[in-house]
């Protein structure tokens, strides 16, 4: 069995971290980070066998052994330009957010300067698992998380309140943060880690992602493409769950993603197809580091969502809301520049996250530029394909999208080298069938993920996602 995991010595990734203001601070530029990653203040709670009416005292440290503190130098260190540290709840643990994990997230943004820190929560959804809530950076976000979580988060109350923990109670709660004078941004994280099998959903079904973003459009951005815990492996007493990537024992992720990204035409070609703009995302999920027994890579070790962002924290949310991401894993790339033109002069062009107006019968001319990592991971991957999808509304179904193709893939002899990057373009006649447009790759010759066995390498089996360009007018 291939070990799973390799690290670089820290010495090296010091060596490698880009300096955070190497470039004007207003110039937006691909920035690497992380939206999920945990520390002391993921407690556990210990009910009171003696006095069972008393609100159980929180465990510092009982999910995640490392500080706030610590996760924000080992993000820099692996090259991280913000990250989001993100604590779930208990009962009253909006309290313990409040009084003790903000101050820590103030001291942290004082010592390590040069990353963009953002104060958030993973957010117990009522009615199901989990996202990554994240809020703007001023003067009211301390106050403004605690009063989401006591009011929604479904594990606050005490005694439990079984009436918090609905599908209802969760629009609601998205409703209220869609009517905040600076509303969050809200990501669904591990979208199907409860499916049962293959084309099958558990807690949350694409039907209610729509729901949600239609009930707070301004907050509810999309979903994690690739969750957290990569570093999982089968060990004596382990679960299947907890020995796999993602922690996912029902149905396996597929190259390291979610079945609802990783299957062509699946749940997130459904979701684009009906209109929405639905943003993937993917992060670390750090609770424990593989070599201290858990199942988790450091922020950045493996996995980063990239943002086009100027490096402050309103342009980065910004860049959450509009799209304006990619994704990878194992530093496969990190750079990824997706355009799409009618015509040759370029009068018209969209990049993503934004939307081209066309004509039907418009040719438009996609051009993909992408940096192969600059940095090593323990070993330089090779791109071996990068594949050119495009959708529709037309074969639209509740749960897949049979419109979905790929148009254009290209190989090693169809790059072509510019400066630092590679470049392929391809021609494409716009029709109404055509409503967006997205790009992956992978280093493996595989041509659709393959379901991921308990065990594997995750830095031999590496992919990347755009997110979408979208097309009006056809």
């Amino acid at each position: 069995m291939m070990s799973p995991v390799r690290l670089l010595p820290l010495a090296i990734v010091l060596a490698h971290a880009p300096l955070a203001h190497a470039e004007e601070t207003g110039k937006r530029r691909w920035l690497a980070g992380d939206h999920h990653v945990h520390s002391i203040y993921s407690a556990r709670y210990e009910a009171d066998s003696e006095h069972p009416e008393r609100v159980p005292d929180p465990v510092i440290g009982g999910d995640s052994s490392h500080t706030i503190l610590q996760n924000a130098q080992m993000a820099r260190s692996f090259g991280l330009d913000w990250m989001v540290t993100t604590d779930h709840g208990g009962p009253r643990h909006s309290a313990l957010n409040h009084d003790h994990a903000w101050p820590d997230v103030e001291a942290a943004r004082k010592a390590v300067p040069d990353l963009v820190l953002f104060y958030g929560m993973e957010f117990d959804v009522p009615g199901g698992e989990h996202a990554s809530l994240i809020l703007p950076t001023d003067a009211s976000e301390r106050a403004t998380l605690r009063d989401i979580e006591s009011r929604f988060g479904k594990r606050e109350a005490f005694p439990a309140d079984p009436s918090r923990n609905t599908k209802p109670n969760m629009l609601e709660a998205l409703r209220y943060m869609a009517g905040l004078p600076v509303p969050p941004v809200l990501i669904a994280n591990h979208p199907s880690r409860t499916a049962t099998g293959y084309g099958e959903w558990g807690l949350h079904t694409p039907a209610e992602y729509q729901a949600w973003q239609e009930a707070a459009p301004n907050v509810v951005i999309g979903m994690e493409g690739a969750p957290g815990h990569q570093a999982a492996r089968p060990e004596a007493g382990k679960d299947k769950a907890h020995g796999s990537r993602g922690l996912y024992g029902g149905f396996p992720t597929m190259g390291g993603f979610d079945q609802m990204v990783a299957r062509l035409g699946g749940a997130w070609d459904a979701l684009l197809g009906k209109g929405l703009h639905w943003t993937v995302t993917a992060n670390s999920d750090s609770h424990g580091h593989w070599r201290e027994g858990g199942a988790d890579f450091w922020p950045g070790e493996y996995s980063r969502t990239w943002v086009l962002a100027a490096p402050n924290a309103s342009d980065i949310l910004d860049g959450l809301r509009k799209g304006r991401v990619f994704v990878a894993t194992g530093n496969l790339i990190d750079r990824l520049d997706v355009t799409a033109a009618v015509g040759q002069a370029d009068s018209r062009s969209a990049a993503m996250g934004e939307t081209l107006d066309v004509g039907g019968g418009d040719k438009v001319t996609v051009t993909i530029r992408f940096r192969p990592a600059r940095t090593p991971n323990g070993a330089r991957p090779k791109l071996d394909h990068v594949d050119l999808i495009v959708g529709g509304a037309s074969g639209v179904e509740e749960d897949g999208n049979r419109s979905t193709r790929i148009v254009r893939r290209f190989t090693a002899r169809d790059f072509r080298p510019d400066g630092d990057s590679l470049v392929v373009s391809h021609q494409l006649k716009v029709s109404e069938a055509i409503t967006y447009l997205r790009v992956r790759g992978t280093n493996t010759g595989q041509g659709e993920p393959e379901p991921d066995v308990a065990g594997e390498d995750p830095w031999r089996d590496l992919w990347f996602y755009s997110n979408p360009i979208y097309l009006s007018g056809a």
